[in-house]
């Protein structure tokens, strides 16, 4: 199983998309608001300026696409 955690802004709704799916599907992840201190910091240390991000393992998606999130998560590495 791989470590993810979501990034998230209030009243970002493709945030709420990506929770809501990830919560739907029974994913157990870290929420980390991005306005927060930490947030801030692991965001700019990977250069990320859009919402949601979602770190998959090692990897970053950028945005939220189901498609794009359940291939990265099911990938081997």
């Amino acid at each position: 199983m791989k470590r993810l955690v979501l990034y998230v802004k209030d009243k970002c709704p493709h945030c709420k998309d990506a929770q809501r799916y990830l919560d739907s599907k029974g994913y157990q992840y870290r929420l980390t608001n991005a306005k927060m201190q930490r947030g801030r910091k692991e965001l700019d240390a990977i250069g990320a300026r859009s919402l949601p991000v979602l770190k998959i393992g090692d990897r970053y998606m950028i945005g939220w696409n189901q498609k794009n999130f359940e291939q990265i998560y099911n990938a081997k590495n």
